[in-house]
C-alpha cells in the first residue's frame, strides 16, 4: 500500500474505518489526511484527522485507549481506508467497545463474537471466583479435573455424532469447545496462538 495511491477528497481527506482485527467488529469511522496516515504507519498507531478541530489527534493519547495497526487495506475506489487494530480499551467517547452500540434493526444476534465473549467470561471468573459459579469451580480444581473434563466431552462428542443426532453433536460440540477455553485459559494458551498456528498450516499446505 502507498499513501500516493489514495485517493483523497476536496478536502484532502479519506474516510477511514477502523475495525477489531480479532472480532470484525466496527470500531469506529474517522478521517484521514496524507500526515495522519504517514504517521499512523510510521507509529503503528491510528492517527487521524480532526474535521472540527482542524488538527491531527492520536487515537488513546487523553485516554489510553489506543489502537495498535495490524493491517491498512483501500477499497476498489482507493476512497475509503480499513484499518484493522488490536484495541486497547473501549473505542467510543462513552465508554462502550465500538461507537456502533445502538441498534436501528437487527434480524438476528450477530454471533461472529460469542466466542470472545465466553473467553472473557472465563478469564473474569479466574480471577474473580464467584461461589457457585462452574467456571470458578473448574479453576479451583485444577487442570486434572479440567482435562477430565476434555476427554468425557470428547467421547461424548463421538457418540453424538455415531447418533447421526445433529442437534446432540451441536450441543457437545459446544460443551467440548467450552472446557476447551478453560484449559487454554489455565495453560496460557489464546485463541490468536490457535489461530496463527492454523494459519501456518494454511500457508504451508
Amino acid at each position: 500500500m502507498k499513501i500516493e495511491d489514495i485517493t483523497f477528497n476536496e478536502n484532502g481527506l479519506v474516510p477511514a474505518i477502523v475495525q477489531d482485527e480479532q472480532t470484525g467488529n466496527v470500531l469506529m469511522l474517522a478521517y484521514m489526511n496524507e500526515e495522519a496516515m504517514a504517521k499512523t504507519i510510521e507509529t503503528k498507531e491510528t492517527w487521524f484527522y480532526s474535521r472540527s478541530r482542524e488538527e491531527l489527534w492520536n487515537k488513546g493519547a487523553t485516554s489510553g485507549n489506543r489502537q495498535k495497526v495490524k493491517r491498512l487495506s483501500y477499497d476498489c475506489d482507493q476512497d475509503t481506508i480499513l484499518v484493522q487494530v488490536e484495541p486497547i480499551g473501549p473505542a467510543c467517547h462513552t465508554g462502550e467497545e465500538t461507537c456502533f452500540f445502538q441498534t436501528v434493526f437487527e434480524e438476528e444476534t450477530p454471533n461472529r463474537q460469542i466466542v470472545h465473549d465466553v473467553i472473557a467470561s472465563i478469564r473474569n471468573r479466574r480471577n474473580n471466583p464467584v461461589e457457585g459459579s462452574y467456571t470458578s469451580y473448574l479453576f479451583r480444581e485444577g487442570i486434572d479435573k479440567v482435562l477430565k473434563k476434555v476427554g468425557e466431552e470428547s467421547s461424548e462428542v463421538i457418540i453424538g455424532a455415531k447418533n447421526e443426532d445433529k442437534r446432540e453433536l451441536t450441543s457437545e460440540l459446544a460443551d467440548l469447545l467450552y472446557h476447551s477455553l478453560v484449559l487454554m485459559e489455565i495453560s496460557g494458551v489464546t485463541i490468536t496462538d490457535v489461530k496463527k498456528e492454523l494459519v501456518k498450516r494454511r500457508i504451508e499446505k
